[in-house]
């Protein structure tokens, strides 16, 4: 990006935003590609977290120049050691409960991001802090400070945000002009100590709120943000939908030294299915084995990231142990299928034109990133806002098909459920229609942040806001 500023505060008439993001892959990412956009308005951007955090978001930075993350001032803070065990395949919730730990050692960047507000307050006409809805609790100087402005990052969908609020006021979601009649349950969704942690940042969220911002396209979820917008107004809280954050084009240059790019290469457009479930999800042995078998009796080719969930400290984590998958599977599935271990360029993958699918968790970052690339989606959700995301998907934007119903709860997802839901997305009429959607929308996101683009015109729109 051309025009970089420099990130000491030169003039009193400066602003400067201060982002401050959760310690988990999916909201770390968002809140990165988010300081890329606003840095290119010539805005100084400090990005701040505990060491391995900024690191675990620099190193895996993608569909973008890494480089370019050099211009962000990254602010390594510290906080206590905390020990998270390992992942747990057989948990009944598949919640990553193994991070809750590192969740926790989180509030501890209260006292040192209240320093840094305090000392940029004193230099700057504007401090913009920007912070995910579940660190409420670390911006709380913010209050103190009469330059200090907070905006609430939502790290999920419009439509899932509305769902609570419409639950909030005691409505039951009936058939309406937002909501379908069937809305997966919370139940099952989070652990009961997660639980708590949520609610109690929703407290401190309430105290001081000048706006929120969203990962999402008004083409995508324009019904929702009004609808949120409407929720808000006697109070004068805006909402933004700024996304999509992800590059909509990928540099050639990032394509180098790929081998799941490089074997991507060799296939048809639309002939291949990309399964990941994200950076929280371990499966267990048994599940693996169904997965692995419906794929292979799909007859469809497939890139397959098959990871355990992160660990607190990703520098220490590993691929998921090569006896998880049946014997000789690897060689059965050569040429048509590829099991990736590591860390996966998923947004490079998404839009290489090989990719015609995607079985995904529905974690909202996934979701914008295939919706983006114009993928459609084979949804699993595991936990969190991914069943409610399921239903955006597939039942209103109709571009994909259900794996597994949330209500099902911890049964095995068989073999043959795994192989119709493939043949469905990539080899039947009704996937073909599902891409042509999922292209269409995808052509009508990317044209959104370009100049005019309605995207566009909400960031600049913001960008006005903020430094008035």
């Amino acid at each position: 990006m051309a025009n970089q500023p420099s990130h000491g505060i030169t003039k009193q008439a400066q602003v400067v935003v201060v982002m401050v993001p959760f310690p988990a892959q999916g909201h770390l990412n968002q809140l990165l590609h988010l300081s890329r956009l606003i840095l290119s308005y010539n805005i100084p951007v400090h990005y701040v977290g505990a060491t391995t955090h900024n690191l675990q978001a620099k190193k895996r930075v993608h569909g973008w120049d890494p480089d370019a993350a050099a211009n962000i001032h990254f602010l390594d803070m510290e906080i206590p050691p905390f020990h998270c065990p390992p992942p747990n395949p057989s948990a009944k919730i598949k919640f990553p409960s193994h991070l809750q730990p590192a969740f926790n050692a989180s509030s501890h960047l209260a006292a040192p991001v209240s320093k840094l507000l305090r000392a940029l307050s004193c230099k700057a006409r504007k401090v913009i802090v920007i912070h995910d809805s579940l660190m409420g609790s670390v911006i709380q100087e913010a209050r103190l400070l009469p330059n200090v402005e907070s905006y609430i990052f939502r790290s999920v969908s419009a439509f899932f945000v509305s769902l609570n609020a419409w639950g909030l006021e005691g409505k039951i979601a009936k058939d309406n002009e937002f909501f379908p009649r069937d809305i997966p349950s919370l139940e099952g969704c989070y652990t009961a100590e997660f639980s708590d942690f949520l609610a109690s940042q929703f407290i401190n969220n309430q105290k001081f709120n000048s706006g929120c911002v969203y990962n999402t396209c008004k083409l995508v979820e324009g019904a929702y943000m009004d609808f949120l917008e409407k929720q808000t107004a006697k109070e004068g809280i805006k909402h933004w939908a700024l996304g999509p954050f992800n590059p909509v084009t990928i540099p050639e240059r990032s394509k180098t030294k790929r081998f799941c790019l490089d074997w991507l290469d060799k296939h048809a457009r639309n002939s291949v299915i990309y399964v990941s479930f994200g950076t929280t999800t371990t499966l267990d042995d048994e599940q693996i084995k169904e997965l692995a078998k419906g794929l292979r009796e799909s007859k469809q080719n497939f890139v397959w990231v098959l990871r355990d969930a992160d660990e607190g400290d990703v520098f220490n984590g590993k691929g998921r142990r090569a006896e998880a998958l049946p014997e000789g599977y690897e060689d059965s599935v050569d040429g048509t299928g590829l099991v990736v271990r590591d860390w996966a360029p998923q947004l490079e993958i998404l839009a290489h034109p090989a990719t015609g699918g995607f079985m995904s968790h529905c974690g909202w970052n996934s979701c914008m990133e295939s919706i983006t690339m114009g993928v459609p989606i084979a949804a699993w959700p595991m936990h969190s806002d991914q069943p409610r995301n399921t239903v955006l998907i597939t039942e209103i934007l109709k571009i994909g098909v259900v794996v597994k119903k949330w209500a099902l709860g911890d049964e095995i997802v068989t073999s043959k459920i795994v192989e119709s839901a493939v043949k469905r997305l990539m080899a039947s009429t009704e996937g073909d229609e599902m891409r042509k959607r999922a292209e269409e929308m995808g052509e009508s996101v990317r044209g959104s942040v370009a100049e005019g683009g309605v995207s566009r015109m909400e960031m600049e729109s913001f960008i006005a806001h903020i430094t008035c």
